[in-house]
C-alpha cells in the first residue's frame, strides 16, 4: 500500500507505465521471442484500465461480478502478464522470467484457466472481440434477471483491447453488428490504432473509416489522439461507461514500439529487440538496465489505485446474492461453479404415432424439455431456427428489449456465433448454437477455442450427410466429421434415431465440462426397436446380432445404421450372420475399458464401416481400407435415393458389396 504521507497527485503514472513496458521487454528478451511493439505502444491503455476502471479482486481472479477484460490482441500477452503482475495477481517474478517456456503459466498467447486474471484464451485475431460480445450478452441477461428496483447484483462491464489486425478479421464485424443491434452498452472496446500490421503499413490493405463503420453499426465512437495520455484515455472510458443504449469503441492512436529505434515500423511487431535498443530505451525511461528491475514504489502506487477502488466489491456482491431467493442463489452458484452438469427432474419426450421422426425434430423436443429445467442454458441459431429445429417455444427472443429471451438470433454469422457462445459460456452458462454441418467450417476456430478452454458449449449441426439431396455438394458435408472428431477435447455424436438423440442429450448434459457436437439427419427415420438411449454414453454398442458364429461386424453411425440393419437382415437369410454396431461417438467408445471394446468388436471378426463421410475417421478401428464403405469425394445435386445409389449407399449396393467382402 502506498504511504499515507504521499498525496495521490504525487504518483507518477508515466513511471508506472514505463515500468510495465520494461518488464514486458525483459520477458520477450529472456524468451527470445514475442511481440515488443504492442508492449511499448499500448502499455498506457492497459495501465489506465487496470488502475482506474476495472472492478476486480486480484486476490480472487474468478470473483464472479468482476469486470471482464479480453486481450483480443493476444500477441500482446507479455504486456498483459506484466500488468497483472504489477496489479497484484497471483503471478510471480519467476513466472514472468519463464515467459513462453515449457510448463509456465505465462504462455505465448493468453490461456484461460492457466494464468490468474486471464478471462479468455486469445491469439487468433478477432476471436476475443466476439467472445467479449458474448460476455456482454451474458451480463445483459443476468442483469435483467436479478437487478430489480434498487437491487444491483450483476453489473459488470466487458472491456476489450483489440488491434488493427482484429478489425481486419471478418468475425469482428459479424460480432460488432450484433452487439450494436442488441445495444450492449456495457461493452467497451479499446482499439490500439497504430496503422501497422505484421507485413507493413495497414494502408495497403485496411483504409476504411473505422469510426463511420462502427457508428453505422450502432456504436458510440470516441477518439484519443495521444496514446501516451493516460488522463485522456481515462476520460474516454468514463464517457463510454455513461452510455445507456450503445456499445462503445474507443480508438486510441498509438505508436507501435514506442521508444524503440524501430518505433512506428512493422519491424518492431513480432521479434525481440536487440540489446543496444533495450539499453537505449531504458535510459529514456530512466529504468536501470538490469533485466527485471522493478521499482517497489511503482508497484505499490499501481496497487494503491486498485485497492482504493475495489476493496469492498466482492463483499458487496456476496451480500447482494445472500438477499436473493434460494432458487436464485442456486442459479448463481451454478454459474460460479466449474461443474456444468445438469440434474434434470425429468426429460419429456412424446414419440409420434407412426414411430418415425427426423433426428432434428427429436432434438427440438428434447432441447425444449432441457431448457425448461434450467435458466442457465442459452443459445440460438445462425438464421436456421426453422431448419435446425432448435427454437425454444414460449422462450421469448433475446433482443435489446428482452435480454431474458431464450432464443438468440445470431443472423447469418456462424463464425461470430461460435465465439459469442464461448463468451457466454465464460460467464458460467451452458450454451448451444445451430447451423448446417457443412457450415461448421465457418465456426472451426471458435470450436477449437471451446475445446481449449473446456467450455460447456453444444454445437447442434443438422443436414449431416449427402442425404441432404438436391441442395448439392456445397451443402453435403464430407470432411466435416473427421475435422471435428480430430479436435482434442471435443466429443462428436451422430445419433441414428430418436432413442439415440435422447441418449446423446443425456450424455452431454451429464458432462461436467467440455464442448460437444450433435450431428443430425434432417430426414424422417423409423425409431428402431434395438437402439438404446442409455447405451449412447458408451459411444458404441450392439444394435443387431446373431446367435450363430459371426461372419462379420457392420459399424455405422447416424442414418447409415438403418441401412446396416436392413443389410444384416438380408444377409441373414443367405446364411451370412453379421452383427451391427451403432457408433454414435467414436471418442467415447475408444475411452471404454478394453473388455467392453473387445466384447463389442472382437478382434478375430472382420469389421466393415458404413458412413457417408470421410474414411479418415475410422483408421483406429479398421485398418484395411477395403472394409471402409465411406465417401472421399464431394456429393452432387439429386434426390436422396439417387445420390445413395450413385455413391453405393443404397441397400442393394451395400448388400452386394458387404456380401462380397465377407465371402
Amino acid at each position: 500500500m502506498i504511504s499515507t504521507k504521499r498525496e495521490e497527485s504525487e504518483i507518477n503514472e508515466s513511471r508506472i507505465v514505463d515500468q510495465i513496458r520494461s518488464i514486458g521487454i525483459d520477458m520477450i528478451d529472456a524468451a527470445g521471442s514475442g511481440h515488443p511493439g504492442i508492449v511499448l505502444g499500448a502499455a498506457p491503455i492497459l495501465y489506465c484500465l487496470y488502475a482506474h476502471h476495472l472492478r476486480i479482486d486480484p486476490t480472487d481472479s474468478t470473483y464472479f461480478n468482476r469486470d471482464r477484460f479480453v486481450m483480443s490482441a493476444g500477441h500482446g500477452s507479455a504486456l498483459l502478464y506484466a500488468t497483472l503482475y504489477m496489479a497484484g495477481f497471483d503471478i510471480s517474478l519467476d513466472d514472468l522470467k519463464n515467459f513462453r517456456k515449457l510448463d509456465s503459466i505465462t504462455p505465448g498467447h493468453p490461456e484461460y484457466r492457466l494464468t490468474p486474471g486471464v478471462d479468455a484464451t486469445t491469439g487468433p485475431l478477432g476471436q476475443g472481440f466476439a467472445m467479449a460480445v458474448g460476455m456482454a450478452m451474458a451480463e445483459a441477461n443476468l442483469g435483467s434477471r436479478y437487478n430489480k428496483g434498487k437491487r444491483e447484483v450483476i453489473d459488470f462491464n466487458t472491456y476489450v483491447l483489440c488491434s488493427d489486425g482484429d478489425l481486419m478479421e471478418g468475425i469482428s464485424y459479424e460480432a460488432a453488428s450484433l452487439a450494436g443491434t442488441l445495444k450492449l452498452n456495457r461493452l467497451i472496446v479499446l482499439y490500439d490504432s497504430n496503422n501497422i500490421c505484421l507485413d507493413g503499413k495497414t494502408n495497403t490493405t485496411f483504409n476504411e473509416n473505422i469510426s463511420m463503420r462502427f457508428e453505422a453499426m450502432g456504436w458510440n465512437v470516441l477518439t484519443v489522439t495521444d496514446g501516451n495520455d493516460v488522463e485522456a484515455i481515462s476520460k474516454a472510458i468514463d464517457e463510454a461507461k455513461t452510455s445507456v443504449d450503445k456499445p462503445t469503441l474507443i480508438e486510441v492512436e498509438t505508436t507501435i514500439g514506442k521508444y524503440s529505434k524501430l518505433e512506428g515500423s512493422h519491424l518492431v511487431h513480432g521479434k525481440p529487440l536487440d540489446r543496444e535498443d533495450i539499453t537505449a530505451m531504458k535510459k529514456v525511461m530512466d529504468i536501470r538496465d538490469i533485466p527485471f528491475t522493478i521499482s517497489k514504489t511503482t508497484m505499490e502506487d499501481f496497487r494503491y489505485f486498485i485497492n482504493k477502488r475495489c476493496k469492498n466489491i466482492k463483499n458487496k456482491f456476496l451480500k447482494a446474492i445472500s438477499n436473493l431467493s434460494m432458487e436464485e442463489q442456486d442459479e448463481i452458484s451454478y454459474l460460479m461453479s466449474d461443474n456444468k452438469k445438469l440434474y434434470l427432474k425429468e426429460l419429456i419426450y412424446d414419440a409420434p404415432l407412426d414411430y418415425a421422426e427426423s433426428p432434428r425434430d427429436t432434438s427440438s423436443k428434447i432441447l425444449n424439455s432441457v431448457i425448461k429445467s434450467s435458466n442457465n442454458l442459452l443459445g440460438g441459431s445462425a438464421d436456421l431456427f426453422g431448419a435446425c429445429k432448435n427454437y425454444i417455444e414460449d422462450g421469448g427472443d433475446f433482443t435489446s428489449q428482452n435480454y431474458l429471451g431464450k432464443n438468440i438470433y445470431f443472423g447469418v454469422r456462424e463464425h461470430a456465433m461460435g465465439a459469442i457462445l464461448n463468451g457466454i459460456a465464460l460467464c458460467g452458462f451452458r450454451t448451444y448454437g445451430s447451423t448446417f454441418l457443412s457450415f461448421s467450417d465457418y465456426m472451426k476456430p471458435a470450436i477449437r477455442l471451446s475445446a481449449m478452454m473446456d467450455l460447456a458449449v453444444t454445437y447442434i449441426f443438422t443436414h449431416d450427410s449427402i442425404s441432404v439431396g438436391e441442395d448439392g455438394a456445397t451443402h453435403q458435408p464430407i470432411e466435416q466429421l473427421i475435422s471435428l472428431r480430430a479436435t482434442p477435447n471435443l466429443e462428436v455424436f451422430r445419433p441414428a434415431d430418436a432413442n439415440e438423440v435422447i441418449g446423446t442429450y443425456k450424455a452431454i448434459i451429464e458432462k461436467e465440462s467440455g464442448p460437444s457436437v450433435i450431428s443430425l439427419s434432417k430426414n424422417k427415420l423409423p425409431i428402431l426397436e434395438d437402439t438404446k438411449a442409455n447405451e449412447v454414453s458408451r459411444g458404441g454398442y450392439v444394435v443387431f446380432d446373431s446367435k450363430r458364429k459371426l461372419s462379420g461386424i457392420l459399424i455405422a453411425t447416424g442414418e447409415e445404421v438403418h441401412q446396416a440393419i436392413e443389410v444384416a437382415k438380408r444377409l441373414q437369410t443367405k446364411g451370412i450372420d453379421v452383427r451391427v454396431v451403432s457408433m454414435p461417438c467414436i471418442k467415447r467408445f475408444e475411452n471404454q475399458e478394453n473388455t467392453y471394446i473387445q466384447e463389442v468388436l472382437p478382434v478375430e471378426v472382420r469389421k466393415i464401416v458404413i458412413e457417408a463421410a470421410s474414411s479418415l475417421s475410422w483408421n483406429s478401428i479398421v485398418f484395411n481400407k477395403k472394409y471402409l464403405i465411406t465417401l472421399d469425394e464431394f456429393g452432387t445435386s439429386a434426390k436422396k435415393d439417387d445420390i445413395y445409389k450413385k455413391y453405393g449407399f443404397d441397400i442393394d449396393s451395400l448388400e452386394e458389396k458387404i456380401e462380397s467382402l465377407l465371402k
